[in-house]
């Protein structure tokens, strides 16, 4: 399998102007009206043994998890879209707190930048940076510092059995009674837990938590909005949110059915060194342009960052 990002990096410097990246638009697509230009897809290497996998930046994510379920392995992306869709916006799925965030799971890539320069960053191993680790700052920036084209992935083994539950105690409660469990989800009335392992391991920790018989899975999550607290801030959601929300407990997420009625003011820290960031890597403010490294905007183009 060919994973060569030249003809990527050639396109983004073809021309000059404003460029965006595209996969399926699950996460958010292309920007309107802007040059658009697609990155490999496909599988290459899987080391089963060194639990690695090497794919195109467009791969759609459940192909990726079909194959690698055929070796008994899985990745930690969220479901649907592309690879490199999921790498770009950095949200992780509902089993992040058993399974980690997104930026655990990309162990190298190679990138295209504004002027074409494909860069490598990360290493072939899970435990591989000396210094700073360049993958984490290019998962969640929204493809603004530079197109993911080729992605070295860490892989896990598949849990031996799965099991959601749904209760009425308090989330808090259920959690610390729980040892490592891949989800903690409360709707402000019922408390979700999935639990992963050896089917008896799995049984005796819900009995131990008097989680009663399984469900059929997780709830509907609402869509609209998506907030983050500090981890411990669910108690409040009930009476700060209007609607139906699913909080993440223990990872400060919570889905909610209308978008906040305000957005928090970004902190100057982070806004300053979002535009030094912007204007290292794009100085002119071509690639995804009205998206920003930290989610929020930025001033791009020429001159100095602050």
């Amino acid at each position: 399998m060919d994973l060569s990002i030249d003809a990527l990096a050639a396109a983004v410097a073809a021309e000059p102007g404003p460029v965006t990246v595209a996969g399926r638009s699950t996460r958010g697509g292309a920007v309107a009206g802007v040059r658009v230009v697609g990155a490999p897809s496909g599988l290459g290497t899987f080391l089963a043994e060194e639990m690695t996998v090497e794919c195109g930046a467009a791969t759609p994510v459940d192909e990726l998890r079909a194959a690698l379920a055929e070796r008994g392995q899985f990745v930690a992306l969220p479901d649907g879209g592309t690879v490199g869709g999921a790498l770009a916006v950095g949200h992780a799925g509902l089993l992040r707190l058993g399974h980690g965030p997104v930026r655990d799971t990309l162990l190298q890539c190679r990138v295209a930048l504004a002027d074409g320069t494909v860069v490598m960053a990360g290493g072939a191993t899970v435990k591989n940076v000396s210094g700073f680790d360049l993958c984490r700052l290019l998962v969640g920036a929204q493809g603004t510092l530079g197109f993911f084209g080729a992605v070295l992935l860490r892989t896990r083994p598949r849990p031996a059995h799965q099991a959601w539950y749904a209760t009425g105690a308090a989330p808090a409660d259920v959690r610390r009674a729980l040892f490592r469990p891949s989800a903690v989800l409360w709707d402000g009335t019922t408390t979700w837990v999935c639990l992963e392992g050896h089917p008896r391991d799995v049984a005796e920790q819900a009995a131990a938590a008097g989680l009663g018989a399984p469900v059929d899975g997780p709830p509907p999550v609402p869509f609209g909005g998506r907030r983050v607290l500090a981890a411990d801030a669910v108690a409040r959601l009930r009476a700060d949110i209007d609607g139906p929300f699913l909080a993440e407990v223990g990872v400060g997420v919570v889905h909610t059915e209308r978008p906040a009625p305000s957005a928090p003011a970004a902190d100057p820290a982070v806004l300053a060194v979002s535009a030094r960031l912007k204007r290292l890597f794009d100085p002119e403010g071509r690639m995804n342009p009205g998206r920003a490294p930290a989610g929020v905007e930025v001033a791009t183009g020429s001159g100095t960052a602050p």
